[in-house]
C-alpha cells in the first residue's frame, strides 16, 4: 500500500516526482502530495485529496521549483483519505516526512510529543515520524543521526524518506518491512517503494534490507545497517520493461491485462519447456536436490493468491502424491502450527512484498521448515530475495488492482511445480508428457475463450440491478468459483459469495430466489454430474444460473439456465481456462455499475500492512 518516490537532483524534480506517483497509483489513490526545496531553503508542499492527477493539475496551476523532493500516493490506514491527512507530513516548517507502513505505538509517541510542545494537525500515525525527527535533531548532529535515533522508537513497520529544507542536498531514508529501493543516476539519485516509479530516469537500482537506514545525495549513497554499521548493497541493473502507461486500444488496464494473459503465459513458459521436458533450473539453484526430498508442501498466500494456493493443493495431492496444506498469511503467523518433516514452505504474491505473506516466511524458517519456494511477478521484492528458491512467472507489469494475468500465471507456476515434485514421487513418464503438453497448448486454448468476450458482454446486462450473486464450483474448479466471486466483488461493488457446489444444502440454498444470479463453472469431468445434481437443486428453488461449461458436459439454455460454451480442454488445465470467462463477466459487469475498474475503492495493488 501507498507509493514513494523522492529525489535529489540538480535539475527541477516535480515532474519527476509526479510521474513516479502515477506508476505507483495502483499501491494507493486515496490522496497525493509533493514536497520540494527550493534553492533558497525554503520546504513548498502541495496536497490533494483522491488521484493524482489532481496533485498533477495543482502543480500545473502552481509549480513548485527546486533538486531536492519527496512525493507520496495514499492508501489511508489511520485518519481518513484527505488533504490534511495526506503525506507528507511537516514538522516546524524544515522537516518533511513520507511513510509506508503503520506505527503500531504511534498513540504513546504522540502522547510524548504533545508533553513536548508539538501540535498535530492529522489522524495520521506518520506525523509522529516527522515531529520525532524534529526533536531528535535538536540533540544530534545530523539529519542522519536524528532519523537514526527515531526509528530505535518506533514500533511496526515503515519505509520512510525524511527530508529536511536546511540541508537541501540530503534525503534520509530507512526501511523496516515496507520495502525501498535506491534509483541510481549520474550526478542525482533517487528513492521508491517500487522500481516501477523510477525506470524514465534510471535503469540502476539496489534494495534496502530490513532495519537499514541510508543517506541519499546528489553524487553518494551511504547504507547503514540496524546497528548503524555501514554495508554495502549491491546495486544491478533492471531489466525490466514498463508499459503501463499506454492502455493502447483498451479502455483500461483490467481489459488489457486479461488480453495479455496468452501472451503472458508464453513468456512464463518460454525457455523452461525444453524438448518436451521442464527445465527444473527455473526454480533456482538446487531445486532439484530440495525437490527430492519433499514430503510435505505448506502454501501460503493472501486474497487471490491464496486462491492459486488452493488449485495447486489439488494439483500436488492427486499428481504428485504429495500431502499439501495451504493457509491465508494472516492465520498462518498468529497460530502455533506443526511443521511435519521435510516440509517446503511455499510462498505466493504478485508483488513480493505483501507483509503478511513475508513474515509468514520470516516465521517458517524460524520454526524448522526445511526449505521456501516464492512463486512472484517482481524480481529483486522481499520474498524473492529472501527465500531458498524462486519461480519468477515473468507476467510482466500488471496495474489494474483486481488481479488477472498475474493470477493465471502463478498457476502455471504452481502446475510447473507440481510437474517437478511430482517427478521424484512417482509421477510416470506418461503423466509428466501429458502435463507439458497440456501447459504448450494453454496459449491458444485462452485465444479461444476471449473470442467469448463479446457473449459475455451481453450476459452481464443481466446483472445491472443485481446486489448479490453465488459462485458454484467443485473440486479444483471451487477455488476457480471463489476468484470469480472475489473479482466481482472487487470491481462491481456486487455482494458475491463462493461455494463448494456440495454445500448448497448445507445452508446456502436459503439464499436462493430469482433475484440472485448463480454463477456455475461446469467443465466434463469426474464431478460433472454431481454438479448437474447441484444445479437442479438451485433450478428447484426458482433460481436463474449462469453456466459456463463445454459441449461435452451437456447444459442446454432455458428460462432457468443460460449457458455459456467454453472451449474443450485437459482437464489439468482446465481452471485456468476457466478463470478468463469469469474475469470477463466481472470486467463488463463493473462496466455497467459505472464503477472504477482500475482503481476500485478503499482496495490498492501492493499490500504492504497487516
Amino acid at each position: 500500500m501507498c507509493g514513494i518516490v523522492g529525489a535529489v537532483a540538480q535539475r527541477d524534480v516535480a515532474d519527476i516526482l509526479v510521474e513516479g506517483l502515477k506508476r505507483l497509483e495502483y499501491r494507493g489513490y486515496d490522496s497525493a502530495g509533493v514536497a520540494i526545496t527550493n534553492n533558497n531553503n525554503e520546504l513548498l508542499t502541495a496536497k490533494r485529496l483522491g488521484k493524482v492527477q489532481e496533485l498533477a493539475q495543482a502543480l500545473i496551476e502552481t509549480p513548485l521549483t527546486g533538486g531536492t523532493g519527496i512525493a507520496h500516493t495514499r492508501w489511508a490506514t489511520h485518519g481518513a483519505p484527505s488533504e490534511v491527512n495526506a503525506h507528507p507530513h511537516v514538522s516546524n516548517s524544515t522537516i518533511a516526512v513520507v511513510h509506508n507502513g503503520i506505527i503500531e505505538n504511534h498513540e504513546a509517541l504522540r502522547s510524548r510529543l504533545q508533553g513536548l510542545g508539538y501540535e498535530f494537525l492529522s489522524q495520521t500515525d506518520t506525523e509522529v515520524i516527522t515531529h520525532l525527527v524534529h526533536h531528535e535533531l535538536k540533540s544530534s548532529d545530523s539529519l542522519l543521526s536524528a532519523v537514526q535515533k527515531t526509528v530505535k522508537q518506533l514500533e511496526g513497520a515503515y519505509g520512510t524518506v525524511v527530508m529536511d529544507s536546511r540541508d537541501k542536498d540530503n534525503l534520509i531514508v530507512a526501511r523496516s518491512g515496507s520495502p525501498l529501493v535506491i534509483g541510481y543516476g549520474v550526478g542525482e539519485n533517487f528513492i521508491a517503494s517500487d522500481i516501477m516509479a523510477l525506470l524514465p530516469v534510471t535503469r540502476k537500482f539496489s534494495y534496502l534490507e530490513e532495519g537499514d537506514v541510508a543517506q541519499i545525495s546528489r553524487f553518494n549513497v551511504s547504507v547503514f545497517d540496524s546497528n548503524g554499521k555501514p554495508v554495502e548493497r549491491e546495486a544491478k541493473e533492471a531489466n525490466v520493461s514498463h508499459d503501463s502507461g499506454d492502455k493502447g486500444e483498451y479502455r483500461h488496464y483490467m481489459l488489457k491485462e486479461t488480453y495479455e494473459q496468452p501472451t503472458a503465459i508464453r513468456n512464463t513458459l518460454d525457455g523452461r519447456l525444453v524438448a518436451g521436458k521442464l527445465d527444473i533450473n527455473t526454480f533456482g539453484e538446487g531445486a532439484d536436490e530440495i525437490f527430492k526430498n519433499v514430503e510435505h508442501v505448506q502454501i501460503i498466500a493472501c486474497g487471490t493468491s491464496y486462491h492459486s494456493g488452493m488449485v495447486a493443493r489439488y494439483w500436488l495431492e492427486e499428481l504428485a502424491g504429495v500431502s499439501c496444506n495451504i493457509e491465508i498469511a494472516s492465520e498462518f503467523r498468529y497460530r502455533k502450527s506443526f511443521v511435519p518433516k521435510n516440509s517446503l514452505l511455499v510462498t505466493i504474491s504478485q508483488s513480493g512484498e505483501t507483509a503478511d505473506t513475508l513474515a509468514a516466511l520470516r516465521l517458517a524458517k524460524e520454526i524448522g521448515y526445511q526449505s521456501s519456494l516464492v512463486i512472484c511477478n517482481v524480481p529483486g521484492s522481499s520474498l524473492v530475495r529472501e527465500s531458498d528458491l524462486a519461480f519468477m512467472t515473468k507476467a510482466g507489469a500488471e496495474i489494474g488492482v483486481a488481479s488477472t494475468k498475474a493470477f493465471t500465471t502463478q498457476l502455471v507456476g504452481l502446475l510447473m511445480m507440481t510437474l517437478a515434485i511430482g517427478k521424484h514421487h512417482g509421477m510416470s513418464d506418461e503423466k509428466q508428457a501429458e502435463i507439458t503438453q497440456s501447459l504448450m497448448s494453454l496459449p491458444a486454448k485462452l485465444d479461444e475463450v476471449l473470442a467469448l468476450a463479446s457473449s459475455i458482454e451481453d450476459l452481464a446486462e443481466d446483472f445491472a440491478d443485481k446486489h448479490h450473486a453465488l459462485f458454484l464450483g467443485r473440486g479444483d474448479q471451487y477455488p476457480i468459483a471463489m476468484e470469480g466471486a472475489l473479482k466481482l466483488k472487487e470491481i462491481s461493488y456486487i455482494h458475491a459469495e463462493a461455494y463448494a457446489a456440495g454445500e448448497l444444502k448445507h445452508g446456502p440454498l436459503a439464499l436462493i430466489d430469482a433475484e440472485m444470479p448463480v454463477i456455475v463453472v461446469a467443465p466434463k469431468n469426474d464431478l460433472i454430474e454431481k454438479l448437474k445434481s447441484n444445479v437442479e437443486e438451485v433450478r428447484a428453488r426458482g433460481g436463474l444460473m449462469y453456466v459456463f461449461a463445454d459441449s461435452d458436459a451437456h447444459f442446454a439454455s432455458d428460462d432457468t439456465m443460460k449457458v455459456i460454451d467454453v472451449p474443450i480442454c485437459d482437464d489439468i488445465i482446465a481452471p485456468i481456462v476457466y478463470t478468463l470467462p469469469l474475469q470477463l463477466l466481472s470486467y463488463y459487469v463493473a462496466i455497467i455499475k459505472g464503477t472504477d475498474v482500475d482503481q476500485p475503492r478503499n482496495l490498492a495493488k501492493s499490500v504492504t500492512v497487516e
